[in-house]
């Protein structure tokens, strides 16, 4: 399961629960190292105006 699937589900509105349960081999864990990975990966000193 790649990262971008995980934060497509929880913008979508499903739960963390509801992906530990849809998806056995995912802990909670996993799910919050997603998003902490993401955060990462968006994190720059300069935003840029559109």
């Amino acid at each position: 399961m790649r990262v971008v699937d995980i934060l497509e589900m929880l913008a979508a509105g499903v739960s963390e629960a509801e992906i530990v349960s849809d998806f056995p081999f995912l802990g909670a864990a996993d799910i919050r190292a997603a998003l902490a990975y993401a955060a990462r990966a968006v994190d720059h000193r300069i935003v840029m105006a559109a």
